[in-house]
């Protein structure tokens, strides 16, 4: 059970993450961060199938990591984000497809602007101003579409996010402990406290 919200606001975009390993009704790990940093403007938090969802997210960082290696310089985000796409896609026409969601933030250093991108588990990709998934985005996303504004500054967009963690803490059955929520901007990928 994943829940995950993202947003963008006037130069940055906020990521979070619920950070409980269960399966079935066993909590496993409260601990568990479910957003990986791919490199220092852009960042994914993936949730799914426990097995597929860490080695989808290790995979696609390894080889981010070997493009900027061989290259001198990183992937912009609109170009991450397609190529993760086509790998999530490419792996579901083969023996053993992905079952991970995603969404992706990051911050393009070339125009100044902030990106997000939901993607499913089947390839689709879209460009949002504000997306989740897992039970939470039953909850989160009317709040969003109410409250959201792309031109708001930080503190404006973690209490927008804070109301949808709220409403899932108050409406979800099983509501998790803690979130992880990180921020990229121009100054790169950091851990805020919410």
């Amino acid at each position: 059970m994943d829940i995950s919200f993202a947003l963008v606001g006037k130069g940055y975009v906020i990521v979070a993450s619920d950070t409980t390993a269960a399966r079935s009704i066993v909590k496993m790990k409260v601990d568990e961060d479910k957003i990986k940093v791919l490199s220092p403007h852009l960042l994914m938090a993936y949730s799914g199938e426990p097995g597929d969802t860490v080695q989808f997210a290790e995979y696609i960082e390894r080889n981010i990591r070997l493009y900027t290696i061989r290259n001198t310089h990183p992937l912009r985000p609109p170009s991450a984000a397609s190529w993760i796409r086509r790998t999530l896609a490419d792996s579901l026409r083969s023996r053993r497809p992905y079952a991970v969601n995603l969404l992706i933030g990051g911050y393009d250093t070339s125009t100044h602007t902030p990106h997000l991108y939901w993607v499913d588990y089947l390839g689709t990709m879209s460009e949002v101003p504000f997306g989740a998934h897992g039970y939470g985005a039953y909850f989160g996303l009317s709040l969003l579409d109410r409250y959201h504004d792309p031109e708001a500054p930080l503190e404006e967009g973690l209490a927008t996010l804070r109301r949808c963690l709220d409403e899932v803490a108050k409406r979800l059955v099983v509501t998790p402990e803690k979130y992880k929520v990180k921020v990229v901007d121009k100054d790169g990928v950091r851990e805020v406290e919410i």
